[in-house]
């Protein structure tokens, strides 16, 4: 399963660099959002370096979720996709 990362989690004020907004291919309503609490997230650089995250909850209506990762990513990786696993 795949995703695009969309933006940071922010505020109007804030901005968590270790927190992404990520939209999953098939998934369009909170309620199929709200299933994959606790699955692995992965960002591939294009040095092949990985970075891990999981997802934490669902983010408004639409079925995007709330990702931490285990560190920030860099800003280019905004618009890139990321994999989701078990």
């Amino acid at each position: 399963m795949h995703g695009i990362l969309k933006n940071y989690r922010r505020g109007r004020n804030t901005q968590h660099p270790t927190q992404y907004i990520v939209e999953v291919d098939g998934i369009e309503t909170r309620a199929k959002a709200s299933t994959l609490n606790g699955k692995k997230v992965t960002w591939k650089s294009v040095a092949e370096k990985a970075i891990t995250g999981k997802i934490m909850a669902a983010h408004g209506n639409s079925g995007a979720v709330r990702v931490k990762f285990d560190k920030g990513l860099p800003g280019q990786a905004i618009g890139t996709r990321v994999s989701v696993s078990e």
